[in-house]
């Protein structure tokens, strides 16, 4: 540490009344594109747990994990954007640009799932922030994570906008095999320059698609998420993406609504009249239209379709096309059977 001119400490001691102290990691990635003008700065993040549980009917999981909070990918209408909010950074900018990495991440997963108390059970990989965002290239964490789920053969359901998953078929191949995965690509358009400009840092559609015919030819089942589906904007369409993704080996599809909660409706607005000024005031009808003349709802139920004749018009519209590209068979679930404990680096006989 070297000397700060008028200050005696030279560094900050964890608040031992904040459970997460963050210190800045020294990291530097090399960008496919062009290098954002807004620097990002990333942080150690010392939580002492791994797996987050939730209680939500609306989620077909109790657990999740996520090695990064924040997320450079910096999609407009995130919904995990007020959650930076807890570590005393902004769901604007700075849900972008200061992202929080658990270097831990893949020993607190080992110690969680090596725990008697631990039921093999499906986890979401990721819950809230895509894990294999920018900084995932040079970190590693997910693919580290990745191997432990392997070792102790626990089922993963992986979620991702990132072509970068494709880094890791040799594992996602092996855990296949014993059906303890499931990939899902969210693609929220096909048009790259929508993308481009509402999801600045996510790979782009075709990347998606090939990335989802790759996994499917390795043999991993892959399937697509549609989400979040924008009312005036995106809806119309949800036949092409279905289609393009049972044409490049999606074998199931789900969808998300849009959800604007806390501070994500003034940040999606701001982006709305800026960049689609034509459309802004279309788009903003439409979404009141499924969310009782609101733009969010947080009621457990509705929060992810929505109400309303617009809502019930989106979810038929999906249902039809789903059927239609035989997206819609119900999906058998993973195997928990080949689960096993490993104690003292020795994997549990019985």
């Amino acid at each position: 540490m070297k000397n700060t001119k008028g200050r005696a400490a030279t560094f900050n001691t964890p608040n031992r009344f904040e459970s997460t102290n963050l210190e800045p990691l020294d990291v530097d990635i090399d960008y496919d594109d062009e290098t954002p003008p807004v620097p990002t700065t990333f942080y150690v993040d010392s939580s002492k747990s791994i797996l987050a549980k939730n209680d939500s009917p609306d989620l077909p999981f109790t657990y999740s994990i996520n090695p990064y909070r924040g997320c450079e990918h910096g999609c407009i209408y995130c919904y995990a954007r007020p959650s930076h909010e807890y570590l005393g950074f902004s769901a604007g900018l700075d849900f972008e640009t200061k992202i929080t990495v658990k270097m831990d991440a893949p020993l607190l997963l080992e110690e969680t799932l090596n725990k008697k108390l631990w039921e093999p059970q499906m986890v979401a990989f990721s819950g809230n922030t895509d894990c294999y965002q920018p900084v995932e290239r040079k970190l590693t964490l997910t693919r580290q994570c990745l191997k432990v789920f392997l070792k102790v053969r626990n089922p993963v359901g992986l979620i991702t906008k990132n072509a970068l998953v494709l880094r890791d078929i040799d594992i996602l191949q092996e855990m296949a095999r014993l059906n303890i995965v499931h990939v899902m690509l969210s693609i929220t358009t096909l048009d790259a320059n929508l993308a481009r400009r509402m999801e600045p840092r996510t790979s782009a559609p075709l990347q998606r698609l090939k990335a989802m015919e790759t996994l499917a030819k390795a043999g991993i089942v892959v399937g697509v998420n549609a989400a979040p589906i924008i009312p005036g904007l995106t809806d119309e369409e949800i036949p092409g993406i279905l289609r393009v993704a049972a044409e490049h080996g999606a074998t199931s599809a789900g969808y998300i609504l849009l959800r604007l909660p806390g501070a994500v409706e003034p940040l999606f607005l701001d982006w709305l009249r800026r960049e689609l000024p034509d459309r802004a005031g279309k788009i903003i009808n439409r979404i009141r239209d499924t969310r009782q003349g609101e733009l969010s709802d947080a009621k457990f139920g509705s929060r992810m379709a929505g109400t309303g004749e617009i809502a019930r018009t989106i979810n038929e519209l999906f249902k039809l096309n789903a059927q239609k590209y035989n997206l819609a068979k119900r999906w058998s679930g993973l195997s928990t059977e080949h689960f096993r404990r490993s104690t003292n680096g020795q994997m549990e006989m019985f």
